[in-house]
């Protein structure tokens, strides 16, 4: 679990807490920084906003905020790009191999 001093733990108690992730898939991702923030302490409440989600859900995670819904087989994957980081905001598909599809 995650180990925070007791400032930190009091930080998020009773709390609303929004994640932010670029791609929603499976869910697990999601899953564990729920667990994380758990170890923190207790929020009010706890929402997922997502840039692009591609379905493909092994767990009952559903976003609040969705940017975009992007079907997708589960052979292709998803790259975002953010001005801030890689100078363009873009998304792109790739195929299985990586390559732009």
């Amino acid at each position: 679990g995650v180990k925070q001093d007791g400032e930190s733990t009091m930080a998020i108690r009773d709390r609303r807490v929004i994640l932010f992730d670029d791609v929603l898939y499976t869910g697990r991702t999601i899953r564990a920084a729920m667990d994380a923030i758990m170890d923190l302490g207790r929020p009010q409440s706890i929402q997922l906003a997502v840039l692009v989600d591609r379905g493909h859900r092994e767990l009952p995670i559903r976003p609040d905020y969705v940017g975009k819904n992007v079907p997708t087989s589960k052979l292709e994957n998803i790259e975002v790009a953010l001005t801030e980081v890689d100078g363009a905001d873009n998304v792109t598909i790739l195929g299985q191999r990586g390559q732009t599809g």
